[in-house]
């Protein structure tokens, strides 16, 4: 992990591989952000002509590298894109900063120190530009360079995440900033797990190792933790998660981990979808849609992450969370289409689709959660192409049974710098999911599916608990060019909502 370390020093005298300065975009051209006076000065104040003159604007993510005047100690500056200037006496919001510094870490990439001279005016954006930082210097390297798995690159790797990060205007003896510091330190990390998992290949991720990882932070963070291998499941009925596990060689696994608090007044459940690949079971997906499905388990990872990341703020509240492990693949054990399972809640579902597995798992999951009458609970999961088609591939979407719980969320959401928007649950789509043999179908009509797989799992939660639903089909795994903090691959998706959902909790707002 990337060292992170505040500095009061000046920008101009601070020794590092590069230094990082702001630049926005302002009504007549670039204009440089607070932070970079003293290197504005070594370039005799005309380091926005300079990058001006370089094509560089200050539009959001833009980099810019050139050499470093006399009287800079650092060789290189990199100025970094924050996008358009705030009005007059308004700063620069959390995202913009977070993203730039996320910019700055990518493009410091095989380098050993950074120096980050961005606006801080406060704890808040020690936090953004941490985070940003520490989210864009990451690098899955674990199968690189021949060291198969495990593996951790090699120290040639130009590809190897940026060092260390120095942000300047963090004060270390300010117990705000050193606390922002810390804390954005912890969340980054379980974010960079979460991100692990979910880039991790399904031949070496399956639901037992899956486990076993959250066995082994269990041990490290003092969480508990209950394992139901596939006996138990058969035994207490959990045949959602069943039926979709048996047509692999690898089986299911249910896993709890849970944080308490002493004063914890509010408990918080997480559920998360962990089918660690999805194959489309009988109802095979096509050609093209199978190769990044080790990320169906986006959701179990972001709850994963959660939970730690509860526990290493020592936040006042209960997170309990459930990972509804699988691995969905066809084979002559695998559940047929036509097929009708009793869920852990005695629900019959009848499966058309073997391919609209998730919500089967999770439904098992959400009852188990629901026995333990906890305050709220929040489903979180990559469940629907419909919803990647509504909100594309950066924004996920929030139903739940409670509309003040639903725009919290979305707010929350936006707090934290992730995208998101409140969807509705029409009651009229759950009548598609009418079965003449069952209960209900695991499917209704084409239109409107993301909605439908929402009514679907509200079928499954405790009466009067609340509860929502995140679909983050679209930004989980991002497959196209890098931008701010985001890389290809996993991103983590949600853990930074869910983390101040927890935190809201803790502090008697629970929405």
């Amino acid at each position: 992990m990337t060292a992170l370390t505040l500095s009061t020093s000046s920008a101009a005298t601070l020794r590092a591989d590069a230094l990082v300065v702001g630049v926005a975009k302002g009504p007549k051209g670039p204009v440089l952000a607070p932070g970079a006076e003293a290197v504005d000065k070594a370039f005799d104040g005309k380091l926005a002509s300079v990058l001006e003159a370089l094509g560089a604007g200050g539009g959001e993510g833009e980099v810019t590298k050139l050499p470093a005047p006399s009287g800079v100690k650092a060789p290189v500056v990199l100025a970094v894109g924050l996008g358009e200037a705030p009005a007059k006496g308004e700063d620069f919001d959390g995202e913009a900063l977070r993203r730039a510094a996320g910019s700055a870490a990518r493009a410091l990439a095989g380098t050993k120190k950074g120096a980050f001279a961005l606006p801080v005016e406060g704890a808040a954006d020690v936090a953004a530009i941490a985070e940003g930082a520490l989210l864009g210097a990451y690098a899955f390297t674990a199968y690189r360079n021949g060291n198969g798995k495990n593996g951790k690159g090699s120290k040639d790797d130009k590809s190897a995440p940026l060092a260390e990060v120095a942000i300047l205007g963090g004060k270390p003896r300010d117990k705000a900033h050193k606390a922002a510091a810390d804390r954005a330190i912890a969340l980054a990390e379980e974010i960079n797990r979460a991100r692990d998992l979910i880039n991790t290949p399904s031949n070496d991720l399956t639901p037992k190792s899956f486990a076993a990882a959250a066995q082994a932070a269990g041990k490290e963070h003092g969480l508990t933790v209950e394992v139901l291998d596939e006996k138990a499941l058969a035994k207490g009925g959990y045949g959602g998660l069943i039926g979709v596990g048996q047509g692999s060689a690898n089986p299911p696994r249910l896993v709890k981990i849970a944080y308490t608090h002493a004063k914890a007044k509010k408990t918080v459940a997480l559920v998360g979808k962990g089918i660690t690949y999805d194959s489309g079971g009988i109802s095979l997906k096509p050609a093209g849609h199978n190769e990044t499905m080790k990320c169906d388990m986006s959701g179990a990872a972001a709850v994963f992450a959660a939970v730690v990341s509860a526990a290493r703020l020592g936040l006042q509240v209960n997170v309990t969370g459930w990972l509804a492990l699988a691995e969905n693949m066809p084979s002559g054990t695998a559940t047929r289409p036509g097929d009708v399972l009793t869920m852990y809640s005695g629900k019959t579902v009848e499966v058309l689709n073997t391919d609209a597995e998730g919500r089967l798992v999770l439904a098992d999951a959400i009852t188990r959660a629901s026995e333990e009458k906890p305050d709220a609970i929040v489903d979180v999961a990559t469940l629907t192409g419909a919803m990647v088609v509504a909100l594309g591939d950066r924004t996920f979407g929030i139903m739940a049974n409670d509309d003040a719980f639903r725009a919290s969320l979305h707010e929350i959401a936006e707090e934290v710098g992730e995208q998101s928007w409140p969807l509705p649950l029409p009651a009229e789509l759950l009548k598609g999911m009418d079965s003449p043999v069952a209960d209900l179908a695991n499917v209704g009509g084409r239109m409107g599916g993301g909605l439908a797989a929402g009514l679907f799992l509200q079928e499954f939660v405790g009466e009067g608990i609340t509860w929502a639903h995140l679909d983050i089909a679209g930004p989980a795994f991002h497959e196209s060019a890098p931008y701010g903090y985001t890389h290809k691959g996993g991103t983590g998706a949600s853990v930074r909502t869910l983390v101040r959902l927890a935190k809201r909790t803790a502090d008697g707002d629970l929405g």
